[in-house]
């Protein structure tokens, strides 16, 4: 498991999407916050070719185990880091929500673990700094994704607050923690345990699939289980890469962006590509789920991409006593 530590945990540098057309349809209540404050410029960007990536620190997630994992320490240092995140927060958010934990951060997003001080429904608020034009273009996209899914496999938005130069996503609480770590706890997943995985995850795809939805950043980081139960559901999130189209749009996309594991041979060939580039991503999760192992492994990203435009990868299954019939591994599909 080593390895597949050490591969899934590196290279997280995304290129920014083209921002999609703004939608009609809106279907979370909008709050307008129009105080006027200072923040601090997010970050740890870096250039590759001349295109602008975001380097991220950890992945923001919407769960509690990235805290305890990342940000413990003593009960003061808690504290501390509690009230530094709720002094950053728009007053007219903290009236209505009580921040509880720091459980998620990226280049230029944070992530917080609230309870709604009315109903002490516990929520999560993904806080977005938009002064500059790539934490705009983040903020609009998943709030085009967000603003218009309802589905049971997909994280859900419940209300959004807007200020001039920060934008607080109120979302679902996932409390059962990364598809990433239960791989890692588990080294792989049986057929029977993998299949049902991938049946929730394809159920949230075809359907953002029929909205024009396309994720461009699936991967087991971004598949959330709502509770720690061995019976919970799996949930997509983080839409910052994902394209949005309107009926009747050219479905083709150009944008280079993804994770680069995941990231499907169309797109690094800079070839136009359609939602087909997530059925890759899903191919490749399908033989992480059950090999535990990454189909494509290089430590050199140009060697990488190499291995992935020729589509070679080899299979063995899991050689233990208590697996002892061959499984077939999942072939990634291309356009």
């Amino acid at each position: 498991m080593k390895r597949i530590v050490s591969i899934m945990g590196c290279w997280t540098s995304k290129v920014l999407p083209e921002t999609p057309a703004n939608f009609q349809l809106d279907l979370v209540k909008k709050v307008d916050l129009s105080l006027e404050k200072k923040f601090d410029q997010y970050k740890n960007f870096v250039t590759d070719n001349g295109k602008k990536l975001i380097k991220e620190d950890p992945p923001s997630l919407l769960y509690p185990n990235q805290y305890s994992q990342h940000q413990t320490g003593n009960a003061h240092v808690r504290r501390h880091k509690i009230a530094k995140y709720r002094a950053k927060f728009d007053p007219r958010v903290t009236a209505k929500y009580d921040i509880k934990a720091l459980i998620g951060r990226g280049s230029f997003s944070r992530v917080v673990r609230v309870e709604h001080k009315a109903s002490k429904q516990p929520y999560a608020i993904k806080m977005i700094e938009t002064k500059y034009r790539e934490g705009r273009e983040v903020c609009e996209s998943e709030l085009n994704v967000l603003r218009r899914v309802r589905h049971t496999n997909i994280i859900q938005l419940i209300e959004v607050f807007e200020s001039p130069e920060r934008v607080y996503m109120v979302m679902e609480l996932a409390t059962g923690g990364e598809l990433f770590d239960r791989i890692i706890a588990k080294g792989s997943f049986t057929e029977r345990d993998a299949t049902h995985v991938l049946q929730m995850v394809l159920e949230g795809v075809k359907y953002l699939h029929a909205l024009g939805i396309t994720h461009r950043d699936l991967k087991p980081e971004n598949l959330l289980y709502y509770h720690p139960g061995t019976d919970s559901k799996i949930m997509i999130t983080d839409f910052g890469l994902a394209s949005a189209r309107k009926k009747g749009d050219d479905c083709l996309m150009k944008t280079t962006c993804g994770t680069p594991e995941y990231i499907a041979p169309e797109i690094l060939v800079r070839k136009p590509y359609t939602n087909s580039v997530d059925l890759w991503a899903l191919g490749v999760i399908s033989y992480i789920l059950l090999s535990g192992t990454m189909p494509f492994e290089e430590d050199n990203r140009s060697r990488l991409y190499r291995q992935i435009l020729k589509g070679k990868y080899s299979y063995s299954g899991e050689k233990s006593a208590k697996s002892a019939k061959r499984r077939t591994a999942p072939t990634p599909m291309m356009v």
